[in-house]
Order: structure tokens, then sequence, then C-alpha cells
């Protein structure tokens, strides 16, 4: 009888055992899962952060683009306007070329 006891208390230990490395087993694949799913949201962030950079360089360079665009038709309109100007008084020096 001591040693049906014994063989059965035993295997309980045994058994017991065995169940805390099984829950060691879950709760270390369970942290690494964790530090994993952290490891990605950190880069998540950095890449969400390195993009908002790179958008605020493209917005500069295509507000920069507007900005000399708008320079250059304004440039362009003042000459127009210039030659406007200089064909009318081509025009009137003709006119008063014409009755002298």
């Amino acid at each position: 009888m001591k040693h049906i006891l014994f063989t059965i208390l035993t295997a309980g230990a045994l058994l017991a055992a065995s169940c805390n490395k099984q829950k060691q087993a879950i709760d270390a694949q369970n942290d690494a899962t964790k530090t994993a799913i952290e490891h990605q949201k950190d880069a998540v962030d950095a890449n969400a952060k390195e993009a908002k950079a790179q958008a605020e360089i493209n917005a500069k360079v295509e507000k920069a683009n507007i900005e000399a665009k708008q320079a250059s038709d304004q440039a362009q309109l003042d000459a127009e306007k210039k030659k406007a100007d200089a064909e009318a008084a081509a025009a009137k020096a003709r006119v008063d070329a014409e009755k002298k």
C-alpha cells in the first residue's frame, strides 16, 4: 500500500511539474509575442514619422514650384504689358508723324 501511495504521489508531483513547465512555456511564448508586437508598433511609428517628414519636404518643394511659376507668369505678363505700352507709343508716334 505504501508503494501505491508513493507511486500516486510521485505521479502527481511529476504531473504538477509538467503542468508548470507547460504554463511557463505558454507565458514565455506570450511574452515573446507581445515583444514582437511592440517592435512592430515601434516600426510603424518610425515609418509614420519618416513619411510625415517626407510629406513636409514634398509640400515645401511643391510650394516653391508654385511660387516660382507665379513669379515667372507675372514676369511674362509684365513683359507683355511693356510690349503693349511700347506698341501703343509707337502707334501714337506714327499718328503724330503722319499729321506733320
